[in-house]
Formats: C-alpha cells, sequence, structure tokens
C-alpha cells in the first residue's frame, strides 16, 4: 500500500505530487507534480493575477532524499494579463533563474559558505559554474548590504584597507564602530584605497549621519586622513595602540637584525646565538612568557644594551593608554617618552618618534574616544581567509558579497526548514554520587 505525500511537507506549493519514481539505473529519485488547478496564476514580475494561457513542465534538482539525487518534475502556468503580456507565473519554491528549489539553493550556499566552490560541485555534482551561480543569486537575495544613504544612528567609523589579490590591489572597506548590536558591521566595500574611494561612501552618508559622526579610527595612512578631514570635519581621528605598537616593532626588528650583523662580522659566537630566535621575546608581554623563556630573555637583554633598550622603551610605550587618562594626561607622557627615546640614539628611533610627534592629536583623541581597529584587523583576517579558502576570487562582486555575508550569522543548520533551538543539555548523575 502506497503512502500520500501532503505537498507542503516539501514545501512545493502549488504543487499536488502525483508520483514519486525511483529510476535505480540513474541513481535518481523523481517528484512527479502536477499544478493545483484550484490556484490562479500570478505574473512573477508584478504580482498581478491573471488566467492560464497554456501549461508547461519543467524538472527542478532538489535536495537528495535518502541519499539519492532528487529532481521534481513541475507544472506551470504562463499566465495571460492582457492581449500581448504573457509571462510565466509565480513558482515560490523555485529558484529564479535556475532549475533548482529555493531549498536546495540554500543547502548550497551554506555549503560554499564553509567550502570552496570546487568541494561544492564535486559533492552535489554540479559545475563550478552553476554553483557559484547558484550562491550569488542566493547571496544578493538574502545578504543585506548596507547603503551610505540610509545609515543612521553612527557615532564611530573605522576605515582599512585590504588585499583583495596579489600585488597592488585593494579594497577599501568601512565598519561601524558605534556600541551596540551592530557594532563590527561592514557598511562600505570598494575597489582602491585613494581618498576619493572613501569619500565617496563619507559623501553619500546623509547630512544627520554625518553630523553624529564623533570620530573614526584609522591606521596612519594620508590617504584616508585627508578624506575624513575633508567630509567629516568635527570628527576625530583616532590613532589606536595597534598601529603604533606595530611600528615599535619595526624598530625592534630592524635593531635586532643590525646587532645579529653586527656580532656575526666581529665574530661574536655568543652574541649571534642568544640573538638567534629572540625575536618572538621582544614582541611578547613578559607576563605571557614561560619562566624558561623569561630567563632566556633576561640573558639577552643582559648581553644587549641597545635590544635592552628598546624592550625597556617598548613597554614604557604601552603605558600610555592607561584607562581613564584625558587627553592632557597621554599627552605629557607622549612627550616625556619622546624625550627618552631620542635621548637613546638608536637607529630607526629618531624616525619613529617623529612619526608619532606629527600623529600626537590623533593618537591623545583615545582618551576621548577609547575606539581600536581590532574588529577592523579580525575583519581582515576573515577576508583573508576567504580568499584563501577560494583560492582567489575571479569575480569581484561575488567577493564583496562574500564579504558582506560577514555580517550576518550562520544558520544553526541549512539541511532543515525550521530548526528548534536546542534546550541545554541534561546533567547526568550516578546512583551514590551527588
Amino acid at each position: 500500500m502506497g503512502a500520500v505525500i501532503p505537498a507542503n511537507i516539501l514545501g512545493l506549493e502549488g504543487q499536488v505530487i502525483k508520483d514519486v519514481v525511483f529510476n535505480e539505473d540513474a541513481g535518481r529519485v523523481r517528484i512527479v507534480c502536477d499544478r493545483d488547478r484550484r490556484r490562479r496564476p500570478v505574473d512573477h514580475r508584478t504580482g498581478r493575477r491573471g488566467h492560464v494561457n497554456r501549461l508547461l513542465r519543467r524538472k527542478v534538482r532538489d535536495v537528495p532524499i535518502g541519499g539519492w539525487p532528487c529532481e521534481v518534475e513541475i507544472e506551470y502556468a504562463e499566465t495571460f494579463l492582457s492581449p500581448g503580456h504573457v509571462r510565466v507565473e509565480a513558482l515560490p519554491f523555485v529558484y529564479p533563474k535556475a532549475r533548482v528549489t529555493k531549498r536546495y539553493a540554500r543547502l548550497i550556499a551554506g555549503m560554499a559558505r564553509h567550502m570552496p566552490i570546487s568541494v561544492v560541485a564535486r559533492h552535489t555534482g554540479l559545475s563550478w559554474d552553476s554553483v557559484k551561480a547558484i550562491e550569488c543569486a542566493h547571496l544578493a537575495e538574502t545578504i543585506p548590504i548596507p547603503r551610505p544613504q540610509t545609515l543612521t544612528g553612527i557615532r564611530y567609523l573605522g576605515a582599512d584597507e585590504v588585499a583583495r589579490a596579489k600585488g597592488q590591489s585593494y579594497f577599501t572597506l568601512v565598519y561601524d564602530l558605534s556600541p551596540g548590536a551592530n557594532y563590527g558591521r561592514i557598511l562600505w566595500v570598494k575597489e582602491g584605497r585613494e581618498s576619493a574611494v572613501l569619500l565617496e561612501f563619507l559623501d553619500a552618508l546623509s547630512e544627520e549621519c554625518a553630523g553624529g559622526i564623533e570620530a573614526v579610527a584609522l591606521d596612519m595612512g594620508p590617504a584616508y586622513i585627508a578624506a575624513v578631514r575633508e567630509s567629516l570635519p568635527n570628527a576625530a581621528i583616532v590613532f589606536d595602540r595597534f598601529h603604533v605598537m606595530q611600528m615599535f616593532n619595526k624598530v625592534i626588528r630592524d635593531c635586532r637584525r643590525a646587532e645579529f650583523k653586527a656580532a656575526k662580522t666581529l665574530g661574536d659566537l655568543t652574541g649571534q646565538q642568544a640573538i638567534k630566535g629572540s625575536l618572538w621575546l621582544l614582541l611578547s608581554n613578559r607576563t605571557t612568557l614561560k619562566e624558561t623563556d623569561q630567563a632566556r630573555l633576561d640573558r639577552l637583554l643582559a648581553q644587549n644594551q641597545p635590544l635592552s633598550a628598546l624592550y625597556t622603551l617598548k613597554e614604557q610605550l604601552q603605558r600610555l593608554w592607561l584607562p581613564n587618562s584625558t587627553p592632557a594626561e597621554m599627552a605629557a607622557r607622549l612627550d616625556d617618552w619622546c624625550g627618552i627615546a631620542q635621548a637613546a640614539k638608536i637607529t630607526g628611533l629618531a624616525k619613529f618618534v617623529k612619526t608619532l610627534q606629527s600623529h600626537r592629536t590623533g593618537i591623545c583623541a583615545y582618551a576621548n574616544h577609547p575606539i581600536t581597529t581590532s574588529r577592523l584587523e579580525a575583519g581582515n583576517v576573515s577576508i583573508a581567509l576567504l580568499r584563501r579558502r577560494a583560492r582567489g576570487f575571479r569575480d569581484m562582486t561575488h567577493f564583496k558579497l562574500k564579504i558582506f555575508q560577514l555580517n550576518t550569522e550562520d544558520t544553526p543548520s541549512f539541511l532543515y526548514h525550521a530548526m528548534p533551538i536546542a534546550s541545554p543539555p541534561t546533567r547526568l548523575t550516578t546512583v551514590g554520587k551527588p
């Protein structure tokens, strides 16, 4: 005795299941449907109701059933609206411009979020181009892309560049750093890293939104600084601790390299051995090191005076961002540190001090606007993983959609129509134990 499968279980709206056929030779399940004659056809473009002009049939790919590939044979109508206006009726469960169901497109997009397109194509039996087209269409339909003209309630912004491919090819990204639920949201992705690229976003903001922006977190690149000063003259520019310490770490790297070369020239094997493999010790905080590593660091600093001076300066520089400081207090500590650094007379340090002094206003602005670019750097890592997983992107529109997808949380499961929220696991107890 056969079983009747309600069409609403499979989500085939407007269809009546007539038969389920399993072709063992082809290894495929086929669900045969007829159109529900009780439904009046609706134009898929305008939503207008019309009359059936003629009935057509087609096959669409669906999610596997019982481990077998599945296709659904559906019947649909041409909608007669008026003389000369005949269009296909709307099919709510079929993905537009693709011969797949919407749930199958959701399955493919869910897999492609975590796997390369080539792997998804291999597992689904589709071509690489088909998988890419389905994912792009799904992302374009489901991923909300912010429009600068409609943004409101933004207090803080962050702007940074990220490589879109090897070589001098970059995107400009703008993040929302305002406290709240939207913190870290990507607002803008555009090719290029020139001042005009960021200006395009800032100039598109409404007057109310632009007037409410209090500060923008940037690195020390002149292009973005010029764009913010031109478009947001009342907003503060904040250079956070990460980029300052990153620049100082370069001074340590260069000094360590020079000291190793000097020891090699003098034939000082002990000095070479102490310096070799010590970079991570010099860049790490002492509190994060093991006792054996701290002892090795102490031996290095005792043997090499320039590296010891730089390490001490690094620890003092980190105190610049003490909590609950005022801009005046930060400026005073910065001036004191620059004076000590200049007296050290270490190669490369004078240039770093000059850079700090020229950006002192933006560095000290952190006291009034404690925002950082940590979210931007985390986003850059996620984008780099996207690029690496895909082995590069040929379609920049696809790449942008994948970047904006980072704004959305992954669904619990793309295999189910509705996934219930799991209850916390019940604690199991053993008899005789509390």
